[in-house]
């Protein structure tokens, strides 16, 4: 029966019974005498309790549903308040699922789309830096030696520093290059690309020290690449926000597949909304159905954890050794 009727009839069955009982039994004196007045009180109390009873139970689904529509959170799918009441009330809440199912598939697809229009970016932009940019200043750089070699001391000692200058400038252009599409994610694989970043950010202030297995199960391209972008936004936040000293990266497997894992020793993160960063990291996770968790570590500090599924546990002969490892041949499962 719908809340409305419920409602209605339940004040229309009061009110009858009271009429009733007035008509009747029951009567008011003028002054009303005590027991008079204690019976309507009795009377009223008792339909108030009855009213408040009623809407409890009703209105209890729609509570539930109104604390899901304020927490939901696209970027963490699969959160669905239970279908409870009756008639509109659980309509109303199953029409929100839907909803929900609704968004998640078109935010998936949206994410998907610009995420892989940026990584097409990326890599026009590095392609770019690296064959004309790089190249010109290449070029800049054998001009300035070979004048420097017929300079007089004085002009070729100027030279000569502007040519390192330039060298500097071409290292930080491919370095940038790097960073924009990793040649060795798609040369030697995840670990041996991991282990370069870690190298990198030691370069900038932290000791990042890394722990890679190497009997990892095969991931596909898109999977690696998460792994690696979720890391370099780990690692680059750490730099820039945490105030570290010390950083651990970490890629092993799991029972359901390879788990990456970032800490650091910094100010953690505290009560703070996450950011633009963590909200990036969280859309590549939900591209490969992965599970992304970032929390304070139990030192201090910050644990980025990112679990990427693998749901077909392939035999031994069909492991993909890990490219550029130390291990040849991966163990069977």
């Amino acid at each position: 029966m719908p809340l409305f009727w419920r409602i209605f009839l339940l004040n229309a069955v009061v009110l009858i019974v009271a009429t009733a009982l007035l008509l009747g039994p029951v009567t008011v004196s003028t002054p009303v005498l005590l027991t008079e007045a204690a019976v309507l009180a009795v009377g009223l109390a008792a339909m108030l309790v009855a009213n408040a009873l009623l809407l409890r139970v009703g209105l209890a689904p729609l509570q539930r549903l109104t604390r899901a529509m304020t927490t939901t959170d696209l970027l963490r799918p699969g959160h669905r308040p239970a279908v409870g009441g009756r008639g509109e009330i659980a309509e109303l809440i199953t029409t929100f699922n839907t909803m929900l199912d609704r968004l998640e598939d078109e935010r998936a697809t949206s994410s998907a789309r610009a995420l892989s229009a940026q990584e097409a970016e990326r890599r026009r932009v590095a392609r770019e830096l690296h064959d004309e940019v790089g190249q010109s200043l290449t070029a800049v750089l054998l001009q300035l030696k070979r004048a420097a070699d017929h300079a007089p001391p004085e002009l070729g000692q100027e030279l000569r520093q502007v040519q390192e200058a330039t060298r500097a400038g071409l290292e930080e252009i491919r370095r940038i290059a790097r960073r924009l599409r990793p040649g060795v994610l798609d040369e030697l694989g995840p670990a041996s690309a991991l282990k370069a970043l870690a190298t990198e950010f030691g370069g900038s202030g932290l000791s990042v020290q890394h722990s890679i297995e190497g009997d990892l199960p095969p991931l596909d391209r898109e999977a690696e690449l998460v792994l690696y972008r979720v890391a370099q936004e780990a690692l680059t936040n750490t730099v820039r926000h945490a105030g570290a000293r010390r950083a651990e990266l970490a890629l092993y497997r799991t029972s359901g597949g390879v788990a990456l894992r970032v800490r650091d020793d910094g100010r953690g993160i505290g009560g703070e909304a996450e950011g633009a960063g963590i909200r990036g990291m969280r859309e590549r996770a939900l591209l490969v159905g992965a599970d992304l968790t970032v929390e304070p570590g139990a030192g201090g500090g910050t644990v980025v954890r990112l679990t990427v599924p693998v749901p077909v546990r392939f035999p031994a002969h069909a492991l993909v050794p890990v490219r550029g490892s130390a291990a040849a041949h991966a163990p069977p499962p």
